[in-house]
């Protein structure tokens, strides 16, 4: 009878001990000029590869691409991706390829980078490309979770639009749906539904290709402040948001019925918006707070209360940003089940949570199958109505990455173009190479990979001379310079300590 009273009093989760820590100081990325801008985004991205971070730039907008070994102080002139015009307000690494980073921006563009394998070298102005369709500031970047090269953005002008990376184009634009400011937008599991958080206080879930909202709730919090919503693996939507008093609270709604929550719990009284982060392996929710110093996580069940409290992570400082690793990028050994890239004013500080396990074998329970790098669809498939849920992955090994391809953009002639219809969405390039035979296809990729990085070595090689040139151009003025001084000397005929007295300007 005791143990089953304990049981219902303390519920059984293997979460409960879930243990936060900050790493080294060495461990820090230090000296960074963290963003200012008044957006709610989270400033910072990461994948197993890089941590992104936006930062504070004089005339326009760039942010940092530093590869995650490359800690410590990092230099004010450390090369930044810096090709928007102005103050970048959000970035997504896409999920299919560690390379490729998007970002949303004040000057009303998207813009798709692909970073070199070792980071960095030179500031990278030159996106791969651009996407123009927003006319307000877009302040969302997302890419879809199964389908490759599919990219969703949402932005001032209350307008979602859903690009074809690989091609450039605007495949689908909800322009009617939301009547004002668009605090959130969350992909499903498969990605074939939207969830939307507004400023007029309705969640939204989309079915973006027919165009059609399947389901919404008005005053799914009732508070003025931002909302966020993000759907969970079961379907279900999961929110934060403020109440009438501004407490801070979070809910949890099922997708095929928003009229009454399954549960709502009040948090606090603080003010800063609640960041959601979501892992569908282990469903947890982590809720970082803008300006707070903690981090809360939930776990998600079937069983009332249903949003079950783990525990709090705090600190002395409080958070502007925060980026949240896949699970592909953790330290299985470590049972590490959570890692956190916690923004200071100056600095980007990781946060690691791991489960407390006394065995050194691999913990299953742990670490479910995960969802991989590689997309289950191509893009034409996704907008011709195909489905499809995420590859999955066994981290029993770690996570081992395998070599990317480069981001390739087919643009059409806009000349020939004419208005895409959903028959002619279907770009004719992959079709053919369809038909060709598999042989022929590794062939042309063998050759295209070799032309690449001939032209790779060659671009070094001007870079190279262009810094020479300019090195020697430096030298020719030092000596010009010597010379003119000399022949005014001569000119003078006197001790060159007096040549100032001579010439009228006197000498530098």
């Amino acid at each position: 009878i005791l143990e089953d009273m304990l049981r219902r009093v303390v519920r059984q989760s293997k979460f409960r001990h879930v243990f936060g820590q900050a790493v080294r100081n060495d461990q820090c990325y230090d000296d960074i000029r963290v963003s200012r801008v008044t957006w709610d985004s989270s400033f910072c991205a990461v994948n197993p590869k890089f941590v992104a971070i936006i930062i504070d730039a004089s005339g326009g907008g760039a942010f940092l691409v530093l590869p995650l070994n490359k800690t410590g102080r990092i230099d004010k002139a450390y090369p930044t991706v810096c090709g928007h015009t102005g103050p970048v307000l959000d970035i997504d690494w896409c999920p299919h390829n560690d390379h490729v980073i998007a970002s949303g921006s004040e000057d009303c563009t998207v813009m798709v980078w692909q970073i070199p394998e070792n980071g960095l070298d030179a500031a990278l102005s030159e996106p791969v490309v651009v996407l123009e369709g927003h006319s307000k500031r877009v302040g969302i970047v997302s890419w879809h979770p199964t389908a490759r090269n599919v990219l969703l953005s949402a932005g001032c002008d209350n307008q979602v639009v859903i690009w074809n990376v690989g091609t450039g184009e605007a495949m689908i634009s909800l322009d009617d749906m939301h009547p004002d400011v668009i605090f959130s937008v969350s992909w499903s599991r498969n990605g074939s539904l939207l969830c939307t958080a507004c400023k007029d206080k309705k969640v939204r879930i989309i079915d973006p290709r027919k165009k059609k909202i399947v389901a919404e709730k008005d005053k799914a919090h009732d508070g003025a402040r931002p909302m966020r919503a993000i759907f969970l693996a079961d379907g279900n939507i999961f929110t934060t948001g403020f109440s009438r008093m501004s407490e801070r609270q979070l809910a949890l709604w099922k997708s095929d019925n928003l009229n009454e929550p399954i549960c709502v719990q009040e948090m606090d009284t603080s003010n800063g918006v609640l960041l959601p982060f979501y892992d569908p392996d282990t469903n947890i929710v982590y809720l970082c707070g803008k300006g707070d110093s903690s981090i809360r996580y939930f776990e998600i069940t079937d069983e009332a209360p249903f949003v079950h409290y783990l525990n709090t992570f705090s600190t002395k400082e409080p958070q502007r940003g925060m980026g949240y690793m896949p699970k592909r990028g953790l330290d299985v050994n470590k049972c590490e089940i959570a890692r956190f890239y916690k923004l200071h004013e100056r600095k980007c500080e990781p946060i690691i949570m791991t489960v407390p396990r006394k065995s050194d074998l691999f913990q299953d329970d742990l670490y479910p199958d995960t969802a991989g790098p590689d997309p289950t669809l191509e893009a034409e498939e996704w907008f011709a109505g195909k489905n499809g849920g995420p590859i999955l992955i066994s981290l029993k090994h770690g996570y081992v990455s395998t070599k990317n391809r480069d981001l390739k953009v087919v643009k059409t002639n806009i000349l020939e173009s004419k208005p895409v219809t959903k028959a002619d969405s279907i770009p004719t390039i992959p079709t053919i190479q369809k038909h060709a035979s598999p042989q022929s296809t590794v062939k042309m990729e063998d050759k295209l990979e070799e032309v690449l990085r001939e032209f790779k070595s060659l671009r070094d090689r001007v870079i190279l001379q262009d810094r020479r040139i300019a090195r020697l151009e430096e030298q020719v003025a030092k000596v010009a310079i010597l010379l003119v001084g000399i022949s005014q000397i001569n000119e003078c005929g006197r001790d060159p300590k007096t040549i100032f007295s001579c010439s009228p300007g006197g000498l530098n």
